[in-house]
């Protein structure tokens, strides 16, 4: 039996690193402070933090009313292709890396930049690898398909 098609995952990677890396650029600053001071930052990173929690939502709802889990360490019971994952196939991961910018941009805390792209790496790497082989080892030729028609990430 192919050892991806029960989980992707031991370890829920995604939220775990985008507290920490939220956490980071917090202690960061406080050592080290890097300023972002642009007209309507604070309006931006607002705007920002909302599409993000907008798109989780949507995102979280989609895989609840297919009965599968949110849980990215979790095995899928089914390929959701609709929604916001018609455009995406890690829309909450792709929010995840928004969220952070716009959190950086509402506390005007440059740290929050690098460790954004940072968190997409290391998402990329530690989940999203291993997630696309579990769903490949569950659901085939449908999921082919579906990387075929939809980006990764945006």
């Amino acid at each position: 039996m192919n050892a991806y098609r029960a989980k992707p995952n031991l370890v829920p990677w995604p939220p775990l690193l985008l507290v920490s890396l939220t956490l980071a650029a917090i202690v960061l600053h406080l050592f080290f402070p890097l300023q972002m001071a642009f007209t309507g930052i604070r309006i931006l990173g607002g705007v920002l933090i909302a599409v993000a929690l907008a798109v989780d939502l949507w995102a979280m709802k989609t895989l609840h009313d297919a009965r599968t889990t949110i849980m990215p360490h979790r095995g899928s019971s089914h390929l959701v292709t609709h929604g916001p994952f018609g455009y995406s196939r890690n829309p909450i991961y792709a929010a995840n890396i928004v969220l952070m910018v716009g959190m950086g941009c509402f506390a005007m805390n440059a740290w929050f930049l690098p460790l954004a792209a940072l968190n997409g790496l290391l998402t990329h790497f530690l989940a999203v690898r291993r997630e696309e082989n579990h769903l490949i080892a569950r659901f085939g030729y449908q999921f082919e398909l579906y990387c075929r028609k939809v980006r990764r990430w945006i």
